[in-house]
């Protein structure tokens, strides 16, 4: 078997191709981002050896493309974190640093790490439009933020005696009304930028609004069972669904939890045994997860017997709460696992 490692950049593909058992390096290719550079790419790799997996550096903004291509044409392919590729290059023989051997430190990587154990990749399903129509709404969220305290510094030096309640902008009574007033008042800059920062500010809120109806939607036909449990709101279950991508990514609820950083490290030396926090991991799953911890433990009642029968064996509230998200990453996994066909009988 063959690792063909690639070194990913915007314009062009460096591949190295690997043999599995010695680390050889059996030949090198360069192709230009687009389709007949990847059939190229493809071509050259089959005349290599039938027995082939492709280890692409894991930087989906660049790689996307060319691993979708690969995978509609049967290829088997593993991604491989940049951080892994460190330690290979300063290990290797060649000095300095180039496309091609990264491409090389990439297969070797792969192959030190073992190839069994990288993330498979495959090709997205509704999991990736949840993400991007979560993602874009979060990024509205932040512009809507900006806008909003711009627009109240401006309706403050217009109106200093002109008192809002938290939240009015947000509301179509109060942006009725401010925009009636700021339509009656003299035509000044300010008064123009402010009608135009109100404008904008309803705009974003109705894009906000039906971004969260249509990733609703999603989640609602995916895995409706995630709604069903106490403290899965719509927004928090389609940022679950977006980040994890695919429960069946992960062998057990094990792996979730170490990908999310809820597991805790052990850090034990000879009679000490202790485990400390993992600040790793993927911080989106787990504040999605914290979210939904704090919720339940605030008014789910046998979330709070949980907590409770953790305190009374010594545990802060602090480590209760960990214990819960561990637990809840359990049930999570268990939820979006794939439905197995009925046996046959």
């Amino acid at each position: 078997m063959i690792v063909l490692g690639a070194d990913m950049h915007k314009g062009s593909h460096s591949l190295a191709a690997v043999a599995a058992g010695s680390g050889e390096l059996l030949g090198d290719k360069v192709v230009k981002v687009g389709q007949p550079g990847f059939a190229a790419a493809l071509a050259w790799a089959r005349e290599l050896e039938a027995e082939r997996v492709w280890a692409l550096e894991d930087c989906r903004h660049v790689s996307g493309s060319f691993e979708r291509f690969l995978l509609v044409n049967g290829e088997r392919v593993v991604r491989v974190a940049t951080r892994l590729m460190a330690g290979e290059r300063r290990s290797s023989r060649e000095r300095g640093k180039s496309d091609l051997i990264d491409a090389i430190a990439v297969a070797r990587a792969a192959l030190r790490e073992g190839v069994e154990r990288l993330p498979v990749a495959q090709l997205a399903g509704v999991e990736l439009d949840i993400r991007l129509l979560v993602d874009h709404r979060e990024r509205l969220v932040r512009m809507r933020t900006a806008l909003n305290n711009d627009l109240l510094w401006h309706l403050h030096d217009l109106w200093p005696e002109q008192t809002l309640p938290g939240g009015a902008l947000l509301s179509q009574k109060w942006t009725a009304r401010l925009g009636r007033r700021l339509a009656r008042a003299e035509q000044t800059a300010r008064i123009r930028i402010a009608r135009d920062e109100l404008r904008q500010l309803r705009e974003l809120s109705r894009s906000i609004d039906a971004l969260e109806r249509e990733s609703s939607g999603l989640v609602a036909e995916v895995p409706p069972q995630l709604l069903t449990e106490p403290g899965f709101g719509p927004l928090t279950a389609a940022k679950l669904i977006g980040e994890i991508a695919g429960a069946q990514r992960f062998a057990t609820d094990a792996k979730l939890a170490r990908a999310g950083g809820v597991a805790p490290i052990p850090v034990s030396s000879g009679k000490t045994n202790r485990h400390r926090l993992d600040r790793g991991g993927n911080r989106q799953i787990n504040t999605a997860i914290h979210r939904i911890a704090v919720t339940r433990a605030r008014c789910h009642p046998e979330t709070r017997d949980y907590i409770e029968r953790k305190r009374s064996e010594g545990k802060t509230n602090r480590e209760a709460i960990r214990c819960l998200k561990r637990h809840l990453t359990r049930r999570i996994w268990h939820l979006l696992q794939p439905p197995h066909p009925a046996p046959i009988s």
